[in-house]
């Protein structure tokens, strides 16, 4: 596994280091985060890079969604969280 120093220019790193210093994360930041949690197999509220889990999970929230009769979770943040999903969308409930 690489060290961390190496990872500076990731852009989980980046937007990490952004959410510990309170910056304003902007529309893109906040989707890419978003799909990022949830299209990995490997952590429910973290991005993964290179061995490294970069976690999100203090400012992502979840959701329960009702998409062709079924419900799916989700982890978002909450503004982007139709950016991602396709389909006819019948209910959103956070938890």
């Amino acid at each position: 596994m690489p060290a961390l120093d190496t990872l500076k220019n990731a852009k989980a790193y980046i937007l990490r280091e952004k959410v510990n210093n309170k910056e304003k994360l902007s529309r893109e930041e906040k989707n890419w985060i978003s799909y990022q949690v949830n299209h990995n197999t490997y952590f429910k509220s973290g991005a993964p890079v290179r061995g490294w889990r970069f976690d999100f999970s203090d400012i992502l929230k979840t959701f329960l969604v009702n998409q062709y009769g079924c419900w799916y979770e989700y982890k978002s943040i909450k503004t982007v969280l139709r950016n991602f999903l396709h389909g006819r969308i019948n209910k959103i409930v956070q938890i």
